[in-house]
């Protein structure tokens, strides 16, 4: 008698034990076939959907020439129609002196162009495609109905208004006396921004104004321009898209995390040398970092905030000059404290993106006040890949190397205290940080001129005192 798989009973075992390895085998390769099986088809899996997301991110209209020209097409249209305007837009629309280049970035209708104007490279943007995205000017409406005209000095009140709101910062106003009545200080800006005059505003000029003041990193690159060297600069706008300066960005990619054979230009030669070296530029770019950081926590009346630090977000000028060319994630200290405070169970629930905070167990809020600094996310974020031991190399045991290195990590550890006043152990680090750099400057070749101390650079702008 055999039994399924077995050997024959009373005799010719060795028949039945061939068969159950025969049995065996073909199981085993049945689990070899499933396995290969289903191993090939999450292969394929992956394989498509990575082509369906190279497709979207490339070859769609998720950024694709052929919409992103149909969308400056139709700006056009509106500008002819006189329903926009801008310093911009006959350059654009008339003389041709706006050369499209291609699409950057496109998402959520948040639209990033790289172009020329007259020649020069820059980039046009906007956080909504379409000019009718944004919401109208609502006076626009009650002077339609009345018949009244917006004064020059009305303008500048609403914008006011509306960038206060725009940047958080309600908290405070202080007033000064002006001809034709109280404005607040943001004004001064303002005043010289949209060119007060005796004539009233058209309806075009007031809605393309209102459209780009609803842009939050337009309203912070419009005011800071003009107060600080290390943020982009507005060079002009039609309707709801403006242009800003082209810059080498960062990459995460790059052990230098700035492309620096972009800035190689003869004004960073030193007399009696040749170009400096990547090293050298590495260094002044960090003391551009440090000056950045200084200026950020010092410079304004409240202390700006930087809460999406990664290489991408910064550029360097050919003057090695660190510039922030995305603030959708910057903030100032009456805002930050809103997006801080909120409910809590443990400090994880108290971040938000690289700005942290600590949550009160008995009170189950997080502190309003930020726990981490922008210096300490620099540190831990920019410094660290720069001066670590594998990118150095050889250098990474020379005593001033080691010194930086030991700056910096404990620079990205330092937290403060909620009952701190001031962060003067910070403020010591970010000098001990810019003596070394300096020092490793002098070491490689001579010094420029006018390379002093950050306390010596400090002013307080007060348009931004609102």
């Amino acid at each position: 008698m055999m039994l399924p798989g077995g050997p024959v009973v009373g005799g010719g075992g060795w028949g039945g034990g061939l068969c159950l390895l025969k049995w065996l085998g073909l199981r085993m390769l049945s689990r070899r076939g499933t396995l290969v099986f289903v191993l090939l088809w999450f292969g394929s899996w992956l394989f498509l959907n990575g082509l369906v997301l190279v497709h979207r991110s490339i070859l769609s209209d998720y950024c694709s020439d052929e919409k992103s020209k149909k969308i400056l097409q139709r700006l056009c249209l509106e500008f002819g129609e006189g329903s926009v305007t801008g310093d911009m837009c006959e350059d654009l629309c008339v003389l041709g002196r706006v050369e499209y280049k291609r699409c950057l970035y496109y998402e959520n209708g948040k639209k990033v162009i790289e172009a020329h104007w007259r020649g020069k490279p820059i980039i046009l943007k906007s956080k909504k495609e379409n000019f009718s995205s944004y919401e109208p000017l609502g006076i626009l409406d009650y002077e339609q109905d009345t018949g009244e005209e917006l004064s020059a000095l009305d303008v500048v009140f609403y914008a006011t208004l509306e960038v206060r709101n725009s940047l958080g910062l309600n908290e405070e106003e202080e007033y000064e006396e002006r001809e034709g009545g109280n404005i607040s200080t943001l004004a001064k800006l303002w005043g010289k921004k949209l060119k007060m005059r005796n004539t009233s505003y058209s309806r075009a000029e007031l809605d393309s104004l209102w459209s780009l003041l609803q842009q939050e990193e337009y309203t912070f690159l419009r005011i800071l321009q003009d107060l600080s060297s290390h943020v982009a600069k507005v060079l002009g706008s039609c309707g709801h898209f403006y242009a800003v300066e082209f810059l080498s960005a960062g990459h995460t990619w790059d052990q230098n995390i700035f492309s620096l054979e972009e800035v190689a230009v003869p004004g960073l030669q030193l007399p009696g040398r040749g170009r400096w070296s990547a090293r050298e530029m590495v260094h002044r770019i960090a003391l551009s970092f440090l000056d950045m950081v200084w200026h950020f926590d010092n410079d304004f009346t409240h202390q700006l905030h930087l809460c999406d630090i990664k290489p991408e977000n910064f550029a360097i000028r050919k003057d090695l000059t660190v510039v922030a060319i995305d603030v959708d994630m910057a903030f100032f200290e009456p805002k930050m404290r809103d997006i801080l405070e909120q409910n809590c169970s443990s400090d994880e629930d108290c971040s938000f993106f690289d700005c942290s905070s600590r949550c009160d167990a008995v009170r189950r809020r997080c502190s309003p006040r930020r726990q981490n600094s922008n210096l300490q996310v620099i540190c831990e974020k920019i410094f660290q890949p720069w001066f670590s031991p594998t990118i150095l190399g050889a250098k990474a045991g020379l005593p001033l190397q080691v010194e930086l290195q030991r700056a910096v990590q404990e620079c990205s550890e330092t937290d403060r205290g909620d009952n701190e006043p001031e962060e003067d152990g910070e403020q010591s680090i970010l000098q001990r940080l810019r003596r070394i750099l300096n020092r490793l400057l002098q070491e490689e070749g001579p010094q420029e001129e006018g390379g002093g101390t950050l306390e010596g650079q400090r002013h307080v702008h007060t348009a931004l005192n609102f």
